[in-house]
């Protein structure tokens, strides 16, 4: 294992500084491999939702309050809870690519309008010409890797998949509930390859899926967001499960594509996705952002 003791915020990142939000920050790191060489990591760090049962322990334990505000009927603190309430999940990418790294920069944000045209010129000859490791899903596909978290799992080889828990939830608490759906077969990389002969998949994804979740979970479908991100950020198909009140990364309109609509969309027209133009958001400094400017 890599030596992680330490986690400095490294200059130029995110222009100076880690990239970060209310509740979650991304460093990069510069990590001690096995043979003593310096390797780039990264570092998530996030503040886990708050579990209703413990909310009760949060104020009735002793805790450390600072008074930082005034003002009639309304106070605000500062407030230090006991490190059995202060949970932060941590994720480690290591060793992290160059990819991994530009991922979690934070950058000038671009949309692009992308035409099948543009597809067949530009984005798929980018996407053939990069080494998009996905071995990881693999391993969870053939049971190397995470078959203990495996929920849920359709083995025909065309029209099945695997369903498991997003390294992004804890599993602790179904506020930030998030699934993935990876599936068997390996010549679908993303929404643009879909046509209506994958429609048994796709209804056996939503369907078993959901069915799944309430049964593991207690969320009825109603209460779930299932869809898919285009651009994905990995090459191979895959669909995800959020809760519907959580905001999960990727889930604005200008990339996520509910499956039911898709599944509508695919019904109604063979090609569909091989007509449309589709648009997303690319960071400034995504090689596939210069490409089409």
């Amino acid at each position: 294992m890599a030596s992680l003791s330490r986690w400095p915020q490294l200059p130029g990142w995110g222009r100076g500084r880690p990239c970060c939000s209310s509740h979650n920050t991304k460093l990069r790191h510069r990590a001690t491999g096995p043979s003593g060489e310096g390797t780039d990591a990264v570092i998530i760090l996030e503040k886990t939702p708050f579990q209703e049962e413990k909310l009760s322990d949060l104020l009735k334990k002793h805790v450390k309050l600072e008074l930082q505000m005034r003002n009639d009927i309304y106070s605000t603190y500062h407030l230090y809870p006991p490190p059995e309430l202060s949970e932060i999940k941590t994720t480690v990418v290591f060793p992290a690519t160059e990819k991994h790294i530009q991922k979690y920069l934070r950058q000038d944000v671009h949309l692009v309008r992308e035409t099948w045209e543009d597809y067949t010129q530009i984005t798929l000859p980018f996407i053939q010409s990069q080494s998009f490791s996905v071995q990881w899903v693999y391993n969870i596909l053939e049971k190397k890797a995470e078959a203990d978290r495996i929920v849920h799992e359709n083995p025909d080889p065309c029209d099945g998949f695997v369903l498991v828990p997003d390294f992004k939830w804890n599993q602790n608490q179904l506020d930030d509930l998030y699934l993935i759906a990876l599936v068997h077969r390996r010549d679908l990389k993303s929404l643009r390859d879909l046509t209506a002969e994958h429609l048994p998949l796709l209804r056996n994804i939503l369907r078993e899926g959901e069915e799944a979740v309430t049964k593991r979970f207690g969320v009825a479908a109603s209460r779930l967001r299932v869809y898919l991100h285009y651009q994905p950020s990995y090459y191979h198909l895959h669909v995800h499960f959020t809760a519907l009140g959580y905001e999960a990364p990727g889930s604005g309109v200008e990339r996520a594509h509910l499956l039911a609509d898709v599944i509508d969309n695919l019904a109604a027209d063979p090609a569909f996705y091989q007509k449309r133009a589709l648009t997303f958001a690319l960071r400034a400094d995504e090689p596939l952002f210069h490409k089409f400017r």
